[in-house]
């Protein structure tokens, strides 16, 4: 019978598996083993342990540390997590890594000591304050895989209303600011509405007037959200809710109008409007402050048959205006020739008025019958009696 002699050499960073026969004996620590093998029936299974966390114990050894957890206590840290429960690994007391419920495994120890910290989440699945800070700025590769596996986190802005829904229900509202939850065992979500003022804009809609003209019109308004639990429970989206209703609104109140009540008064239709949609949108917890009919546009050959009519309204009011003035100045000139009439002086200077007005106009004057005759033959508004 042939008698082997093995040497087994076990660094500070391996552990060594001793099994005869495919049967577990113990386990080597580091150092030099000299084994004398009768049949070749011994066999060593070297595992290297240089970083813990990043590699596992494998479920073979796992499941020999069940079976012999006396050998197996002093070199391997186990860890258990119950199906409400999350793991926290530190190592030298830091956080490292984060296990999921319903898991378990074990860690080789060496020179720095690995804990493992259990937290019950099967009511409150909330993070600690400290805890949440910590995870939302991790740099090391392993946790921060793990943080993205294991948390849901959600911001709410200022002027912002926020709801958490876990499972599909609604569980409570969430102040301004950040939050974390364990999304472990539940389908968490939230919901966030803005409430500041907010603008939406109705473009392009077509519509036939009352007269049936057809024109296009352009709306705004501004809106805001007051009761958001009302807004959540009965709309799937304010927005398209908001949109529809001020269509529809518009529509109804241009088709009972023609084209030239809209034109003289739009003020009118925004009013209309407003008081139609702000009263089913309060229904539903929404403000709408505002409503305005931007723009009004008319088909092109709509839009050159109303050019030609306020050109002609112009040229009316303009030829009613002339007329007007005419009248004025034939009044005037009627009162004063009947002043004139009874007046010799006041007739005697108007002519001598009218005879500067022809001197300074001409630069030679003939003279016929001396002076008298330019003072009294070349003017003459009536007939002189002899």
């Amino acid at each position: 019978m042939r008698c082997i002699k093995k040497k087994i050499i076990i660094t500070e960073t391996q552990k060594g598996l001793l099994f005869k026969e495919q049967q577990f004996i113990r386990i080597l620590p580091a150092g030099v083993h000299v084994i004398w093998d009768w049949l070749n029936q011994y066999q060593v299974q070297i595992v290297t342990i240089i970083n813990t966390l990043q590699e596992e114990v494998s479920k073979e050894i796992l499941h020999l540390a069940q079976l012999h957890p006396t050998e197996f206590a002093e070199v391997l840290t186990e860890w258990e997590t119950g199906e409400q429960e999350v793991g926290l690994i530190y190592q030298k007391n830091v956080l490292k890594d984060i296990k999921a419920p319903g898991q378990r495994g074990a860690y080789w120890k060496n020179q720095q000591e690995i804990r493992v910290e259990k937290l019950d989440i099967s009511q409150n699945f909330t993070l600690p304050k400290k805890l949440a800070a910590l995870l939302a700025n991790v740099k090391e590769d392993l946790l921060r895989r793990a943080v993205t596996n294991a948390i849901i986190m959600a911001t709410v802005p200022e002027n912002h209303f926020g709801f958490l829904n876990v499972d599909g229900e609604t569980v409570g509202t969430l102040a301004t600011g950040t939050h974390v939850w364990w999304r472990f065992n539940r389908n968490i979500s939230v919901t966030l509405y803005d409430g500041r003022l907010q603008n939406m804009e109705v473009n392009g809609q077509e519509i036939l007037t009352k007269d049936r003209v057809s024109l296009r019109v352009n709306l705004s308004a501004t809106w805001q959200i007051k009761q958001p639990e009302v807004v959540k429970a009965q709309l799937a989206d304010v927005k398209d809710f908001l949109y529809r209703e001020l269509q529809l609104a518009l529509r109804t109140i241009v088709s009972t109008q023609t084209l030239d009540e809209l034109l003289a008064d739009k003020n009118s239709l925004n009013y209309q409007v407003l008081a139609i949609v702000a009263e089913k949108a309060a229904v539903y917890g929404i403000e709408v402050k505002t409503v305005g009919a931007r723009d009004i546009v008319l088909p092109g050959e709509m839009k050159a048959i109303l050019t030609q009519v306020v050109e002609a309204q112009k040229l009316a009011e303009a030829n009613l205006i002339k007329r007007q003035e005419e009248t004025q100045a034939t009044r005037s000139l009627h009162n004063t020739a009947k002043v004139m009439e009874g007046n010799p002086v006041l007739l005697r200077l108007k002519e001598l008025e009218i005879l500067e007005k022809i001197t300074a106009r001409i630069n030679t004057l003939n003279v016929y019958g001396g002076l008298d005759g330019v003072m009294n033959d070349m003017v003459k508004l009536t007939e002189r009696r002899k």
